[in-house]
């Protein structure tokens, strides 16, 4: 009877887990699982070259001197200009990529300044809308300010269209596009209405 009751005690079964215990280790194992799942979704477009080229070119452009009220009452150069665009975004796009972020810059140098860039323009593309651009004579969206007089007579301005991919998983590069566009302001200030 001794070695009986001993037998029984070392088969006894284990004690059952709570519902929360098994609901915690559920919880625990799919968030692991779509963890892996998101880190494969990064790899897998990691190494793509997101390039492409883009044609930029210049319609107008003019440069007025006017009072910055937001700067203070001083004159500064104020630039206008109507661009041209075009370019295939299309092969930017993967299952990896939610959005593109657009944006044309103007980059030049001042002797205030060793580098000034200006967003002239933006746009926001989603999955699925036409990324073909090909605007013709486009306004710019904001202001050329200039901090001075840095625009007029200007001979070396140049306009880059760049664009942050927004992933549905994995880092937010800012990529350039082959194509820039280098430009000149006038050596005259314009006092006739613009735009």
């Amino acid at each position: 009877s001794i070695l009986l009751d001993s037998l029984l005690q070392e088969t006894t079964l284990p004690t059952m887990h709570s519902v929360l215990t098994r609901a915690n280790a559920l919880v625990a194992y799919t968030m692991s699982v779509l963890a892996s799942l998101t880190f494969l979704c990064f790899v897998s477009t990691f190494f793509n070259e997101y390039q492409v080229n883009a044609n930029i070119d210049t319609v107008k452009v003019v440069v007025k001197n006017v009072p910055d009220y937001a700067a203070g009452k001083e004159k500064n150069d104020l630039g206008f200009l109507t661009f041209d665009l075009q370019a295939d975004l299309n092969p930017l796009f993967n299952w990896n990529v939610k959005q593109l972020f657009l944006y044309l810059t103007a980059e030049y140098e001042t002797p205030n300044n060793k580098l000034n860039q200006v967003v002239l323009w933006d746009k926001i593309i989603l999955r699925g809308e036409n990324a073909l651009l090909d605007y013709r004579s486009m306004n710019t969206k904001y202001y050329f300010w200039d901090d001075g007089n840095g625009l007029l007579g200007h001979k070396n301005v140049t306009m880059t269209l760049s664009w942050n991919i927004i992933p549905n998983a994995g880092n937010l590069p800012r990529i350039t596009s082959h194509g820039k566009h280098s430009f000149s302001f006038p050596e005259a200030y314009t006092t006739s209405r613009v735009m």
